[in-house]
C-alpha cells in the first residue's frame, strides 16, 4: 500500500468544510476534478467510504464524520510543530560549537561576535581555535568546523567562503642588506619563514622554489613578528602585511610572483540535520567574510585582498 498524502487528508478537510467539491476547490485554487481526485484516493487508500455524494452536495458519513475529527487535530499538531520550527529559525537557541584557525578566531570572529550575539540572544557560542595541523578533520561534537584546505570528509556539507590573497613581504632593514631577489629561485638563498611548499605563480607560469626554512611555522602571525624584526622573508595574507599599524614596517618583495591564496571552507552535517543555529552564523558570516565590512580590513575595501569562493587544497599559510 502507498504512504498516505497528506495533500489528500488537507482537501478532504477543506471538502468537509466547504460543503461542496466546487466550493472546496474554489478555496484551494484548483480544479473541481483534482479535489474528486484527491478524495476518491483517500477513501481507496482508507478502504472506507467518507463521504456521500448527492444532488445536494456532499454528505459525510459516520467513519468520515470521526476521521474528519481525528485529521483535524493531526494537521493542527503539524502546524504547531511547522510554528515551533520556524520559532526556532527566527530565534535560534543553545550552544553553538565552533572550531577555526587561531587567526581567524582573533581576527575575524571574535570582532563579530558581539553583534552576532545580540542579534540572537538565545544562542552561546564556544570558540575552538587550532593552529598548525592543516589536515585536522572535523570532530562529531563540533558544529561548524572551518578548515583551510579542501576537506577529506564527503560525509559533511560544505560551504566555501572567499580565500585570501597572500604576498611576499620582508622589513627594509633586512632587505637594505640581502642580495638579489629578481627571481624566486633567488628565495633559497635568504632567511625564509613558513612551512610548507611555496607555490608562486606569475601569469600561467607556476614555481616552487627549494626552500630550508629558517623557522617552520604555519601561524602567520609569527612570520609577521619575525618580518617586523628583521629576520627574513614570510608569506602574509595582504589584509595582514598592509593593515595600517604594519604597512610602513614591510615591503612587499616580487610582488609579480603571487602565492597561492589561502581557502577557507566551513564543514556542517547534512541538510537534513542543519541546524537553525548553524545556518544563522553561515548567513552571518556571509555578510562579512570578503567584503567591506570584514573585520580584518579595518575599514579598507574588499578589492584586491580576497579570492573568489573556492575548494582549490592549500598547500600552507
Amino acid at each position: 500500500m502507498n504512504d498516505l498524502d497528506l495533500n489528500d487528508v488537507r482537501t478532504f478537510v477543506s471538502v468537509a468544510q466547504a460543503g461542496t467539491l466546487t466550493a472546496a476547490a474554489k478555496e484551494m485554487a484548483c480544479p473541481v476534478s483534482t479535489v474528486s481526485r484527491a478524495l476518491t484516493r483517500l477513501e481507496k487508500h482508507l478502504a472506507v467510504l467518507l463521504v456521500h455524494r448527492g444532488p445536494r452536495g456532499l454528505v459525510l458519513t459516520d467513519a468520515g464524520k470521526e476521521y474528519l475529527q481525528s485529521c483535524r487535530r493531526a494537521l493542527e499538531s503539524l502546524q504547531h510543530g511547522r510554528d515551533v520550527l520556524e520559532g526556532h529559525r527566527s530565534s535560534p537557541s543553545g550552544l553553538l560549537k565552533v572550531a577555526c584557525p587561531v587567526t581567524m578566531a582573533r581576527d575575524a570572529i571574535a570582532p563579530l561576535l558581539k553583534e552576532f550575539l545580540e542579534r540572537y540572544p538565545e544562542l552561546r557560542v564556544e570558540i575552538e581555535p587550532y593552529a598548525a595541523s592543516w589536515d585536522q578533520e572535523p570532530r562529531d561534537d563540533v558544529d561548524v568546523f572551518f578548515k583551510l584546505r579542501a576537506p577529506k570528509d564527503s560525509l559533511r556539507r560544505v560551504r566555501p567562503y572567499p580565500g585570501t590573497v597572500r604576498g611576499l613581504f620582508a622589513s627594509p632593514n633586512y632587505l637594505k642588506d640581502a642580495g638579489d631577489l629578481s627571481t624566486p629561485d633567488d628565495l633559497r638563498l635568504h632567511n625564509c619563514v613558513g612551512s610548507g611548499p611555496w607555490k608562486l605563480s606569475r601569469g600561467k607560469k607556476v614555481v616552487t622554489p627549494d626552500i630550508l626554512f629558517r623557522v617552520v611555522t604555519s601561524d602567520p602571525t609569527v612570520a609577521l613578528k619575525l618580518a617586523l624584526g628583521g629576520f627574513g622573508i614570510v608569506i602574509l595574507p595582504l589584509w595582514m602585511a598592509k593593515s595600517p599599524e604594519v604597512r610602513k614596517a614591510l615591503v612587499q618583495i616580487l610582488p609579480q610572483w603571487v602565492p597561492e591564496p589561502i581557502t577557507l571552507c566551513a564543514l556542517f552535517s547534512s541538510p537534513s540535520r542543519l541546524t537553525p543555529k548553524v545556518q544563522v552564523l553561515l548567513d552571518f558570516l556571509d555578510e562579512y567574510l570578503g567584503t567591506d565590512r570584514d573585520p580584518r580590513l579595518k575599514n579598507d575595501v574588499a578589492a584586491g585582498y580576497f579570492s573568489d569562493r573556492s575548494l582549490t587544497p592549500t598547500s600552507g599559510p
